[in-house]
């Protein structure tokens, strides 16, 4: 069972370019994905969105293994800031579970 963390969108925000809130959830990023990611970036900003930390927990290899190549972002008709919200999810996951501060 997942845990709701009613702040995590604040948490993960790094930036006034996120904006994972402006995915339609088309799909459209996923099926560009040079890498084959069907979990980036819609799902992984709806659990952003909806504060499921634990998910995006589970799922921090995929966020590193993203190349950043903006591929997606390119296409995306919602104008959503992919690759900008990923460096959040990695700043995210740098400061909270490898402990790394940025100085």
């Amino acid at each position: 069972m997942s845990k709701v963390n009613s702040k995590f969108l604040d948490e993960v925000a790094c930036s006034e370019e996120f904006n994972a809130y402006a995915c339609m959830h088309c799909g459209l990023c996923t099926a560009l994905c040079t890498m084959g990611f069907e979990l980036l970036p819609r799902r992984m900003f709806r659990y952003v969105m909806i504060g499921l930390e634990d998910k995006v927990l589970e799922n921090t290899e995929t966020i590193y293994s993203c190349l950043l190549c903006k591929m997606c972002e390119e296409n995306c008709p919602g104008g959503v800031h992919i690759v900008e919200n990923i460096k959040c999810l990695r700043c995210y996951l740098n400061r909270e579970v490898y402990k790394l501060e940025r100085n």
